[in-house]
């Protein structure tokens, strides 16, 4: 299966990007195709700009300057998205990424005022995140990252087959046993994806 790998943590020598390598080599290790989309390593430009506004319903104009990106998704079978928790949300680059290459005749398509997805073609769902945030406080605000994976990104792709959700959450008290034991937990669910 080709596994399109969306990844958006700036620092190359953090944990996020070492959940983000034993993703790449669990996926491998399990024999999928892996496209790596490191955001930040691609220069990524997250801002939707007026004139992609303007033909934002426009399809296939809309997708001019993300055409490589949309390609990508186009081809993906499985999507794994690795980032950090930020305020409760996506860092401002894969928010980006959403809003740019996620369009209406790539992602969804309107049909008689109604959306129809058109993402049927990826089979599998997984994400990896760190939260700074204890699993209770990410409770209270809501936790919107969980909700965007789980039902949103969920709808869009298969709303019926499950989703790989992993979370590290209280990255502020964490251990070296925690993040081993997290580590470990990432690799295991990777080769099973």
């Amino acid at each position: 299966m080709r596994v399109l790998v969306l990844h958006s943590h700036p620092v190359e020598s953090s944990y996020g990007n070492a959940l983000y390598r034993q993703t790449l080599e669990s996926l491998k290790a399990a024999g999928h195709e892996v496209d790596d989309c490191n955001l930040y390593a691609e220069d990524f430009d997250p801002v939707l700009s007026r004139r992609d506004r303007l033909i934002y319903h426009d399809y296939p104009e809309n997708t001019e300057l993300v055409k490589g990106y949309v390609d990508r998704l186009k081809a993906a079978e499985g999507l794994v998205i690795v980032t950090p928790v930020w305020n409760f949300g996506f860092p401002a680059i894969l928010k980006g990424y959403f809003d740019r290459v996620w369009l209406p005749g790539v992602s969804f398509e309107l049909v008689d005022g109604k959306v129809e997805s058109r993402l049927r073609h990826i089979r599998k769902l997984g994400a990896v995140l760190t939260y700074g945030a204890t699993p209770f406080r990410a409770f209270v605000a809501g936790n919107p990252p969980k909700k965007i994976v789980k039902r949103v990104l969920r709808a869009q792709i298969n709303p019926v087959r499950p989703v790989t959700f992993l979370a590290h959450y209280d990255m502020n008290n964490c251990t070296d046993q925690t993040r081993a034991a997290f580590l470990g937990r990432v690799k295991a669910a990777m080769e099973r994806f």
